[in-house]
Protein backbone atom coordinates (compact mmCIF):
# COMPACT_ATOMS: atom_id res chain seq x y z
CA UNK A 1 0.00 0.00 0.00
CA UNK A 2 2.97 2.78 0.80
CA UNK A 3 4.72 2.11 -2.91
CA UNK A 4 1.17 2.82 -4.00
CA UNK A 5 0.89 5.80 -2.09
CA UNK A 6 4.58 6.56 -3.38
CA UNK A 7 3.28 6.20 -6.83
CA UNK A 8 0.39 7.58 -6.60
CA UNK A 9 1.57 11.19 -5.51
CA UNK A 10 4.13 11.13 -7.75
CA UNK A 11 1.80 11.81 -10.43
CA UNK A 12 0.01 14.73 -8.92
CA UNK A 13 2.86 17.37 -10.52
CA UNK A 14 1.48 19.93 -8.67
CA UNK A 15 1.20 18.42 -4.83
CA UNK A 16 2.43 21.11 -2.16
CA UNK A 17 5.53 20.09 -0.51
CA UNK A 18 5.72 19.50 2.91
CA UNK A 19 9.05 20.89 4.83
CA UNK A 20 10.75 17.60 6.10
CA UNK A 21 11.07 18.46 10.07
CA UNK A 22 13.36 15.95 12.18
CA UNK A 23 10.62 14.96 14.65
CA UNK A 24 8.15 14.05 12.15
CA UNK A 25 9.03 10.66 12.11
CA UNK A 26 8.89 10.54 15.62
CA UNK A 27 5.24 11.52 16.00
CA UNK A 28 2.69 8.83 17.45
CA UNK A 29 0.48 7.25 15.23
CA UNK A 30 -2.50 8.74 17.14
CA UNK A 31 -1.86 12.58 16.61
CA UNK A 32 -1.17 11.85 12.81
CA UNK A 33 -4.48 9.77 12.93
CA UNK A 34 -6.11 12.83 14.63
CA UNK A 35 -4.42 15.31 11.83
CA UNK A 36 -5.62 12.60 8.86
CA UNK A 37 -9.37 13.10 10.09
CA UNK A 38 -9.38 16.81 10.10
CA UNK A 39 -8.20 17.39 6.39
CA UNK A 40 -10.73 17.26 4.27
CA UNK A 41 -9.08 18.06 0.57
CA UNK A 42 -7.34 15.48 -1.48
CA UNK A 43 -4.31 18.10 -1.88
CA UNK A 44 -3.38 18.28 2.13
CA UNK A 45 -4.39 14.17 1.96
CA UNK A 46 -1.80 13.71 -0.18
CA UNK A 47 0.69 16.66 0.99
CA UNK A 48 0.06 14.57 4.07
CA UNK A 49 1.01 10.98 2.66
CA UNK A 50 4.60 12.31 1.24
CA UNK A 51 5.72 13.83 3.69
CA UNK A 52 7.67 10.89 4.75
CA UNK A 53 7.91 7.26 6.06
CA UNK A 54 6.19 7.01 8.90
CA UNK A 55 3.56 9.62 7.37
CA UNK A 56 2.94 7.29 4.76
CA UNK A 57 2.61 4.54 7.21
CA UNK A 58 0.07 6.41 9.15
CA UNK A 59 -2.07 7.10 6.60
CA UNK A 60 -1.65 3.29 5.31
CA UNK A 61 -3.22 2.37 8.60
CA UNK A 62 -5.72 5.29 8.94
CA UNK A 63 -8.90 3.07 10.07
CA UNK A 64 -11.46 4.97 8.26
CA UNK A 65 -9.86 6.27 4.91
CA UNK A 66 -13.12 5.67 3.10
CA UNK A 67 -14.95 8.62 4.82
CA UNK A 68 -13.07 10.69 2.53
CA UNK A 69 -14.96 9.46 -0.29
CA UNK A 70 -18.40 10.98 1.40
CA UNK A 71 -16.32 14.48 2.37
CA UNK A 72 -14.72 14.93 -0.36
CA UNK A 73 -15.70 15.37 -3.85
CA UNK A 74 -14.34 12.79 -6.68
CA UNK A 75 -11.68 13.55 -9.17
CA UNK A 76 -12.59 14.06 -13.01
CA UNK A 77 -10.34 12.44 -15.16
CA UNK A 78 -10.68 13.46 -18.49
CA UNK A 79 -9.87 10.05 -20.70
CA UNK A 80 -8.62 12.32 -24.06
CA UNK A 81 -5.01 11.51 -24.04
CA UNK A 82 -2.50 14.58 -24.44
CA UNK A 83 0.93 13.23 -24.16
CA UNK A 84 2.89 9.78 -24.25
CA UNK A 85 4.69 9.01 -21.13
CA UNK A 86 8.58 8.68 -22.11
CA UNK A 87 10.64 5.66 -21.92
CA UNK A 88 7.88 3.25 -21.10
CA UNK A 89 7.40 0.15 -22.70
CA UNK A 90 3.60 0.11 -21.55
CA UNK A 91 2.99 3.08 -23.76
CA UNK A 92 1.01 5.17 -20.70
CA UNK A 93 -0.67 8.01 -21.34
CA UNK A 94 -0.72 11.02 -19.84
CA UNK A 95 -4.43 12.16 -19.16
CA UNK A 96 -6.03 15.58 -17.00
CA UNK A 97 -7.74 15.40 -14.00
CA UNK A 98 -9.85 18.14 -12.24
CA UNK A 99 -10.42 18.24 -8.66
CA UNK A 100 -13.96 20.19 -8.18
CA UNK A 101 -12.39 21.93 -5.11
CA UNK A 102 -9.28 23.04 -6.39
CA UNK A 103 -9.53 23.49 -9.98
CA UNK A 104 -6.86 25.69 -10.99
CA UNK A 105 -4.05 23.09 -9.26
CA UNK A 106 -2.88 21.08 -12.83
CA UNK A 107 -3.25 17.22 -12.10
CA UNK A 108 -2.61 14.20 -13.98
CA UNK A 109 -2.69 10.54 -14.01
CA UNK A 110 -1.02 7.87 -16.37
CA UNK A 111 -3.25 5.22 -18.42
CA UNK A 112 -2.36 2.58 -20.60
CA UNK A 113 -3.00 3.73 -24.17
CA UNK A 114 -4.46 0.27 -25.04
CA UNK A 115 -7.47 1.23 -22.46
CA UNK A 116 -7.63 4.24 -24.48
CA UNK A 117 -7.86 2.61 -27.50
CA UNK A 118 -11.64 1.82 -29.16
CA UNK A 119 -9.96 -1.21 -31.44
CA UNK A 120 -8.93 -2.90 -28.16
CA UNK A 121 -11.17 -1.93 -25.15
CA UNK A 122 -15.16 -2.44 -26.11
CA UNK A 123 -16.00 -0.58 -22.48
CA UNK A 124 -15.04 0.04 -19.79
CA UNK A 125 -16.21 1.17 -16.08
CA UNK A 126 -15.14 2.27 -13.16
CA UNK A 127 -14.74 0.67 -9.22
CA UNK A 128 -12.70 1.11 -6.13
CA UNK A 129 -10.18 2.92 -8.46
CA UNK A 130 -9.58 0.89 -10.88
CA UNK A 131 -10.26 1.00 -14.57
CA UNK A 132 -12.45 -1.91 -15.47
CA UNK A 133 -12.23 -2.58 -19.25
CA UNK A 134 -13.34 -5.74 -21.56
CA UNK A 135 -10.73 -6.21 -23.91
CA UNK A 136 -10.49 -9.74 -26.23
CA UNK A 137 -12.65 -12.30 -24.03
CA UNK A 138 -10.71 -10.89 -20.42
CA UNK A 139 -11.20 -8.08 -18.36
CA UNK A 140 -8.24 -6.00 -17.53
CA UNK A 141 -8.57 -4.07 -13.92
CA UNK A 142 -6.48 -0.77 -14.28
CA UNK A 143 -5.21 1.55 -11.15
CA UNK A 144 -6.65 4.97 -13.13
CA UNK A 145 -3.91 6.86 -10.80
CA UNK A 146 -1.10 3.91 -10.47
CA UNK A 147 -1.32 1.84 -13.57
CA UNK A 148 -1.04 -1.34 -11.73
CA UNK A 149 -2.79 -3.91 -13.97
CA UNK A 150 -4.59 -7.12 -12.98
CA UNK A 151 -6.27 -9.28 -15.38
CA UNK A 152 -9.39 -11.77 -15.24
CA UNK A 153 -9.21 -15.32 -16.78
CA UNK A 154 -11.54 -15.40 -20.06
CA UNK A 155 -14.97 -15.03 -19.91
CA UNK A 156 -17.02 -17.97 -20.48
CA UNK A 157 -19.37 -16.17 -22.54
CA UNK A 158 -22.43 -18.50 -24.27
CA UNK A 159 -23.06 -18.46 -27.89
CA UNK A 160 -26.33 -16.82 -27.19
CA UNK A 161 -25.00 -13.95 -24.92
CA UNK A 162 -22.99 -10.88 -26.53
CA UNK A 163 -19.76 -11.10 -26.46
CA UNK A 164 -18.52 -7.75 -26.89
CA UNK A 165 -20.85 -5.91 -24.80
CA UNK A 166 -21.40 -5.34 -21.05
CA UNK A 167 -24.19 -3.17 -18.99
CA UNK A 168 -22.27 -3.15 -15.52
CA UNK A 169 -19.16 -4.49 -13.78
CA UNK A 170 -17.86 -3.87 -10.21
CA UNK A 171 -15.45 -4.85 -8.07
CA UNK A 172 -17.09 -5.91 -4.22
CA UNK A 173 -14.46 -4.85 -2.47
CA UNK A 174 -10.83 -2.45 -2.96
CA UNK A 175 -8.52 -5.15 -5.19
CA UNK A 176 -6.24 -5.25 -2.40
CA UNK A 177 -8.83 -7.56 -0.26
CA UNK A 178 -8.64 -10.86 0.14
CA UNK A 179 -12.49 -11.20 -0.93
CA UNK A 180 -12.58 -8.68 -3.90
CA UNK A 181 -15.06 -9.98 -6.25
CA UNK A 182 -15.44 -8.72 -9.85
CA UNK A 183 -19.33 -9.04 -11.00
CA UNK A 184 -20.46 -8.04 -14.96
CA UNK A 185 -23.72 -8.19 -16.15
CA UNK A 186 -24.46 -9.19 -19.79
CA UNK A 187 -27.93 -9.54 -22.01
CA UNK A 188 -28.16 -13.19 -20.67
CA UNK A 189 -25.99 -13.69 -17.46
CA UNK A 190 -24.47 -12.43 -13.98
CA UNK A 191 -21.07 -13.72 -14.19
CA UNK A 192 -18.69 -13.44 -10.74
CA UNK A 193 -14.97 -13.83 -10.53
CA UNK A 194 -12.67 -13.79 -7.34
CA UNK A 195 -9.75 -12.10 -8.19
CA UNK A 196 -6.81 -14.20 -7.90
CA UNK A 197 -8.75 -17.59 -8.78
CA UNK A 198 -8.83 -18.85 -12.46
CA UNK A 199 -12.85 -19.44 -13.05
CA UNK A 200 -15.60 -17.65 -13.17
CA UNK A 201 -19.44 -18.41 -11.37
CA UNK A 202 -22.33 -17.49 -13.31
CA UNK A 203 -26.26 -16.80 -12.81
CA UNK A 204 -28.57 -17.13 -14.95
CA UNK A 205 -30.70 -13.25 -16.00
CA UNK A 206 -34.42 -13.13 -16.64
CA UNK A 207 -33.77 -9.57 -17.40
CA UNK A 208 -30.27 -7.90 -17.70
CA UNK A 209 -28.75 -5.96 -14.72
CA UNK A 210 -27.96 -2.03 -15.57
CA UNK A 211 -26.75 -1.07 -12.38
CA UNK A 212 -25.10 -3.14 -8.46
CA UNK A 213 -24.36 -0.72 -5.77
CA UNK A 214 -23.28 -1.53 -1.73
CA UNK A 215 -25.89 0.00 0.72
CA UNK A 216 -26.29 -1.19 4.48
CA UNK A 217 -23.89 -3.85 4.00
CA UNK A 218 -24.93 -5.74 1.11
CA UNK A 219 -25.63 -5.34 -2.61
CA UNK A 220 -28.57 -4.14 -4.10
CA UNK A 221 -29.05 -4.40 -7.84
CA UNK A 222 -31.41 -2.89 -10.22
CA UNK A 223 -32.60 -4.24 -13.54
CA UNK A 224 -33.78 -2.37 -17.07
CA UNK A 225 -37.41 -2.47 -15.49
CA UNK A 226 -35.94 -0.61 -12.47
CA UNK A 227 -36.94 -4.12 -10.31
CA UNK A 228 -34.58 -4.17 -7.46
CA UNK A 229 -32.73 -6.89 -5.96
CA UNK A 230 -30.01 -8.10 -3.32
CA UNK A 231 -27.39 -9.96 -4.75
CA UNK A 232 -25.50 -12.59 -2.20
CA UNK A 233 -22.15 -14.05 -3.22
CA UNK A 234 -22.04 -16.91 -1.29
CA UNK A 235 -22.58 -19.60 -0.50
CA UNK A 236 -23.49 -19.17 -4.35
CA UNK A 237 -24.30 -16.49 -6.86
CA UNK A 238 -27.97 -15.83 -6.08
CA UNK A 239 -30.29 -12.21 -6.58
CA UNK A 240 -33.36 -12.29 -4.72
CA UNK A 241 -36.58 -9.46 -5.96
CA UNK A 242 -37.25 -6.68 -3.25
CA UNK A 243 -40.86 -6.03 -3.66
CA UNK A 244 -41.00 -1.91 -3.88
CA UNK A 245 -44.44 -0.10 -4.99
CA UNK A 246 -43.37 1.22 -8.77
CA UNK A 247 -43.45 5.17 -9.04
CA UNK A 248 -45.86 5.96 -12.60
CA UNK A 249 -43.51 6.28 -15.50
CA UNK A 250 -40.53 4.90 -13.83
CA UNK A 251 -39.67 2.01 -16.33
CA UNK A 252 -35.94 2.33 -17.93
CA UNK A 253 -35.58 4.45 -21.49
CA UNK A 254 -32.73 4.60 -23.93
CA UNK A 255 -33.79 8.60 -23.37
CA UNK A 256 -33.27 8.80 -19.42
CA UNK A 257 -32.69 5.70 -17.07
CA UNK A 258 -33.35 6.33 -13.77
CA UNK A 259 -30.03 5.38 -12.00
CA UNK A 260 -29.45 4.61 -7.85
CA UNK A 261 -27.16 6.63 -5.67
CA UNK A 262 -25.86 5.47 -1.64
CA UNK A 263 -26.35 8.38 0.14
CA UNK A 264 -24.94 7.98 3.97
CA UNK A 265 -28.38 5.81 5.03
CA UNK A 266 -30.38 6.32 2.04
CA UNK A 267 -30.64 3.99 -0.94
CA UNK A 268 -31.70 6.95 -3.77
CA UNK A 269 -32.95 6.77 -7.39
CA UNK A 270 -32.98 9.46 -9.69
CA UNK A 271 -35.10 10.46 -12.29
CA UNK A 272 -35.34 12.76 -14.79
CA UNK A 273 -33.40 15.06 -12.07
CA UNK A 274 -35.93 14.20 -8.90
CA UNK A 275 -34.63 12.11 -6.19
CA UNK A 276 -36.66 9.52 -4.60
CA UNK A 277 -35.93 7.38 -1.04
CA UNK A 278 -36.28 4.44 -0.78
CA UNK A 279 -38.74 3.55 2.50
CA UNK A 280 -38.48 0.07 3.35
CA UNK A 281 -40.49 0.33 6.62
CA UNK A 282 -43.35 0.55 4.06
CA UNK A 283 -45.23 -2.64 2.89
CA UNK A 284 -44.16 -2.93 0.01
CA UNK A 285 -40.93 -0.98 0.15
CA UNK A 286 -41.55 2.31 -1.58
CA UNK A 287 -40.21 5.23 -3.30
CA UNK A 288 -40.23 8.61 -1.54
CA UNK A 289 -39.86 11.47 -2.99
CA UNK A 290 -36.91 13.53 -1.12
CA UNK A 291 -34.93 17.35 -1.33
CA UNK A 292 -31.35 16.06 -0.99
CA UNK A 293 -30.43 18.66 1.16
CA UNK A 294 -26.90 18.54 1.87
CA UNK A 295 -25.48 16.12 -0.40
CA UNK A 296 -24.45 16.97 -4.20
CA UNK A 297 -24.37 14.04 -6.62
CA UNK A 298 -21.72 12.99 -9.67
CA UNK A 299 -22.31 11.49 -12.42
CA UNK A 300 -20.85 10.96 -15.41
CA UNK A 301 -22.50 10.26 -19.18
CA UNK A 302 -22.07 6.55 -19.57
CA UNK A 303 -24.82 4.58 -17.77
CA UNK A 304 -22.03 1.83 -16.55
CA UNK A 305 -19.90 4.73 -14.59
CA UNK A 306 -20.83 5.08 -11.28
CA UNK A 307 -22.36 8.03 -9.56
CA UNK A 308 -21.38 9.30 -6.04
CA UNK A 309 -22.64 11.13 -3.02
CA UNK A 310 -20.70 14.33 -1.58
CA UNK A 311 -22.05 15.44 1.89
CA UNK A 312 -22.00 19.09 2.91
CA UNK A 313 -20.30 19.96 -0.55
CA UNK A 314 -19.86 23.81 0.66
CA UNK A 315 -16.91 22.80 2.77
CA UNK A 316 -15.20 22.68 -0.61
CA UNK A 317 -16.82 25.50 -2.68
CA UNK A 318 -19.60 23.30 -4.33
CA UNK A 319 -23.12 23.73 -3.82
CA UNK A 320 -25.75 21.00 -2.08
CA UNK A 321 -28.73 19.51 -3.91
CA UNK A 322 -26.98 19.63 -7.26
CA UNK A 323 -25.92 17.05 -10.09
CA UNK A 324 -22.43 17.70 -11.15
CA UNK A 325 -22.74 15.77 -14.85
CA UNK A 326 -19.82 15.08 -16.49
CA UNK A 327 -19.52 15.37 -20.37
CA UNK A 328 -18.11 16.04 -23.38
CA UNK A 329 -19.05 19.30 -24.78
CA UNK A 330 -19.60 20.10 -28.03
CA UNK A 331 -17.85 22.87 -29.61
CA UNK A 332 -20.66 24.80 -30.97
CA UNK A 333 -22.68 24.29 -27.19
CA UNK A 334 -19.92 24.83 -24.75
CA UNK A 335 -16.78 26.17 -24.34
CA UNK A 336 -14.61 22.89 -24.61
CA UNK A 337 -12.95 24.03 -21.25
CA UNK A 338 -16.36 23.66 -19.60
CA UNK A 339 -15.63 19.49 -17.60
CA UNK A 340 -19.09 19.38 -16.30
CA UNK A 341 -22.34 21.67 -16.07
CA UNK A 342 -23.97 21.83 -12.92
CA UNK A 343 -28.23 21.03 -12.70
CA UNK A 344 -30.28 21.79 -9.65
CA UNK A 345 -31.59 18.47 -8.08
CA UNK A 346 -35.89 18.84 -8.16
CA UNK A 347 -35.76 21.18 -11.04
CA UNK A 348 -38.01 20.18 -14.18
CA UNK A 349 -35.93 22.30 -16.15
CA UNK A 350 -33.03 19.99 -18.60
CA UNK A 351 -30.45 22.79 -20.28
CA UNK A 352 -30.28 22.15 -23.84
CA UNK A 353 -26.21 21.45 -22.69
CA UNK A 354 -27.53 18.39 -20.81
CA UNK A 355 -26.87 14.47 -22.47
CA UNK A 356 -29.08 11.97 -20.64
CA UNK A 357 -26.75 8.93 -19.38
CA UNK A 358 -26.08 6.23 -22.05
CA UNK A 359 -24.11 3.27 -23.20
CA UNK A 360 -20.65 4.78 -24.95
CA UNK A 361 -18.65 2.95 -27.29
CA UNK A 362 -15.57 5.19 -26.29
CA UNK A 363 -13.87 6.08 -22.81
CA UNK A 364 -16.25 8.89 -21.58
CA UNK A 365 -14.59 11.51 -18.99
CA UNK A 366 -15.79 9.79 -15.68
CA UNK A 367 -15.51 10.68 -12.11
CA UNK A 368 -13.24 8.72 -9.78
CA UNK A 369 -11.81 8.36 -5.65
CA UNK A 370 -8.17 6.98 -5.88
CA UNK A 371 -7.66 3.56 -4.75
CA UNK A 372 -5.38 4.70 -1.53
CA UNK A 373 -8.90 6.38 -0.55
CA UNK A 374 -10.92 3.49 -0.53
CA UNK A 375 -9.81 0.94 1.79
CA UNK A 376 -9.39 1.22 5.32
CA UNK A 377 -6.24 0.48 7.13
CA UNK A 378 -5.61 -2.66 9.21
Amino acid sequence: MQSAVKRFAAFFSATPTVPQLQACEELPDELLHLIISLLCFFRDLLAFAATCHSWRAAFSSYPSKSTFCSVCPPLLVKLVPSAQAPHDDRKLRTCKVIDPANENTTLHCQIPQEALDNSACYHACYSYGQLICYRREYFCIVDVFTSAEVSSPPLPLSSNDCHKFFYCAILTAPLASRNSHLLISTRLFLYDWLVGSDSWSELSLSERLHQIVHHDSQFIAMDSQSSLYTLQLAPRLSLQKLITKQLDNLTASAYSPPWIVVCGDMLVMVKNKHAFRLDMSAKPAEWVEVKLGNWALFESGDVRSPVFSCINPERWGGWSSRLYHAHSPHPLILPWHSPWIVLKLGSYHVPRQYSYKKWFRALQAIWVYPSMFCADGQ
